[in-house]
């Protein structure tokens, strides 16, 4: 008799329907007719259905794998949930029969399907940790990590030097708030500068879109249980509260997942430490991946130091370009801008000629304001790789701030042909275009980048390049129009405001200019021209002591700035006279 609730075992084939070659004579049970199974996809001994596609009789666990390796997460997701929801039996079909075998078996396929559920829900909302590098109100204002309050010109990325490297002036490549130039490729870290006051770092510079947020763990990174709620509409997926981590630590695999998991999707930071501490105690401290998973903890919780010393032990037990490249954030964060440079070019030394160490090299140079360095480690970059896009995005730019616009054209044609089709690149294309004199393109690209707009700031931008048009061809009336659209798309748009009350005070109109000059001095308090124009302004009206002011604010942003020195030289004078 066969145990009650086991599988009833498959009758045997009758001798007329095992063949002729098929060993053993006729069954003593009659003959039953019996339904053919259709052969699977790719199951052994068949050729697989034509095209790939998947049939209905598949392997659930391995479609919801294909769907995983097809980036279709959702879906994958989904088909585990339902794997972990079936009864043993439902799982199993007709293969196995005996008691222990369905233990073994439904045990080893719930734990796939957990893991590919849990890495399925890590990657819809996986960020790579490298590229990351928002800062926060909190974290920059309450630093408490500098080495020297006061550091030595070059060796700061708060206290760039001017012009290091022979780079163009602000008056003729804009800056950010902390006096950086503006790059040729937008990343997090060149999204704003480091405010100096926290009046800077709370205000808008332009709109709720590039706003820096309160802290790093409000910006970019999921909020705690976002995520889970998100996909999960039932509740979450793993309840963290009764989770037992020691269990998991013994079961490195499992681990890994599950600590992805824990970090990328819940964002729950210290229960993930906790995880990855137990784990690398249970391996004897020699993972060097669970050491580098300890580092992004501390790293996350601000805790630097500690986060230098587990990178610095993983790169001794084995040495990765990533482990590099997550020390150098620590360093750029403890504003240690010279051992960062220091650190990735020993990685060039074991790794030469990586695209990544090349490229945090270049980026630390253009942060430093050292432009002709930058530029050269750049190229540097394009001999490894030439469709690198931050590579050529950002030598196109600064070819277009020196004066070569040529140059700069045959770059962002490039990356028109590597297939980059975005707002941004038409108007870069415009903008040299209109000053290498080839005006049969510019208007054509102007259009080109209005029409892939993809929100009202972007639309402003080409708006007040447009304007800038205009006033090159000297139609006062056309750019008068173009500055006023920018400011209906944004009305945050502190050059606009400037360039409005530079044709006012052309028109007459002293009122209106000095109150769009107020405007822009309120909302880009590091650009130096409204400063500058509101000084004059008021000296020609007669207001010497807020002319006096203005030219100081505009010496503090600009301190090269010849005309502004003239000024502060003849209001000076004056005062002394009286």
């Amino acid at each position: 008799r066969r145990a009650a609730g086991t599988a009833e075992p498959p009758l045997p084939r009758s001798a007329a329907q095992r063949g002729p070659d098929s060993p053993g004579g006729a069954s003593p049970f009659p003959r039953q007719r019996q339904r053919r199974r259709p052969r699977s996809a790719q199951g052994p001994g068949g050729r697989g259905r034509r095209g790939g596609r998947m049939g209905p009789d598949m392997e659930p666990l391995f479609q919801a794998w294909s769907y995983f390796r097809r980036r279709k997460f959702a879906q994958c997701s989904a088909l585990c949930s339902r794997l972990l929801e079936r009864a043993p039996g439902e799982q199993l079909g007709y293969l196995f029969w005996s008691l222990k075998g369905i233990c073994l078996f439904c045990f080893v396929l719930f734990q796939a399907a957990w893991s590919l559920k849990t890495r399925a829900l890590t990657e819809m909302v996986y960020v790579d940790e490298i590229e990351v590098d928002e800062e926060g109100i909190a974290e920059i204002l309450l630093d408490e990590n500098a080495v020297a309050q006061v550091a030595r010109p070059g060796t700061s990325l708060k206290v760039p030097g001017t012009s290091q490297g022979g780079g163009p002036s602000p008056a003729v490549r804009p800056v950010t708030q902390s006096g950086r130039p503006i790059t040729g490729f937008v990343r997090p870290s060149t999204q704003s500068g480091r405010p100096s006051t926290m009046e800077q770092a709370i205000k808008t510079p332009r709109t709720a879109h590039t706003a820096r947020p309160i802290t790093s763990a409000s910006g970019r990174y999921p909020r705690l249980g976002t995520a889970s709620m998100l996909t999960s509409p039932d509740g979450p997926f793993i309840n963290m509260s009764r989770l037992n981590l020691a269990k998991y630590a013994h079961k490195p695999k499992l681990a890994k997942a599950l600590f992805e998991y824990i970090f990328h999707h819940e964002n729950d930071i210290k229960n993930a430490l906790d995880l990855a501490a137990l784990a690398t105690e249970h391996a004897q401290f020699k993972d060097w991946w669970w050491k580098v998973q300890i580092g992004k903890c501390y790293y996350r919780l601000g805790l630097y130091r500690e986060a230098e010393k587990q990178f610095k032990s993983a790169l001794k037990q084995q040495d990765m370009i990533d482990t590099i490249l997550y020390l150098a954030k620590v360093y750029l964060r403890l504003d240690q801008p010279v051992t960062a440079l220091n650190l990735f070019k020993q990685g060039l030394e074991r790794f030469p000629g990586e695209v990544a160490l090349l490229c945090g090299i270049a980026r630390i140079y253009e942060e430093m304001n050292n432009i002709s360095s930058a530029a050269e480690y750049y190229k540097d970059v394009l001999k490894q790789d030439n469709t690198h896009v931050e590579a050529i995005a950002c030598i196109g730019s600064n070819h277009f701030y020196s004066d070569q616009p040529e140059i700069a054209l045959r770059f962002y044609r490039r990356l028109l042909q590597i297939g980059v089709y975005n707002c941004q690149l038409f108007n870069n294309l415009g903008l040299c275009c209109f000053y290498a004199q080839q005006y049969d393109m510019t208007l054509t690209s102007f259009e080109r980048a209005l029409s892939l707009a993809e929100n009202e700031e972007e639309t402003a931008d080409v708006w007040y390049n447009l304007g800038h048009l205009a006033v090159g061809i000297g139609d006062l009336n056309l750019a008068y129009q173009c500055f006023k659209l920018t400011l209906v798309n944004n009305n945050d748009h502190a050059e606009a405001y400037n360039n409005l009350a530079v044709l006012e005070m052309q028109k007459g109109h002293v009122e209106q200019a000095r109150a769009l000059l107020q405007t822009a001095s309120s909302l880009a308090p590091h650009m130096y021209e409204p400063h500058f124009n509101f000084a004059l302004l008021s000296e020609k009206i007669g207001d010497l002591q807020r002319s006096y002011t203005a030219a100081q604010k505009a010496e503090e942003a600009f301190p090269g700035h010849v005309d502004t020195q003239q000024l502060l030289k003849q209001l000076r004078e004056h005062f002394t006279m009286l």
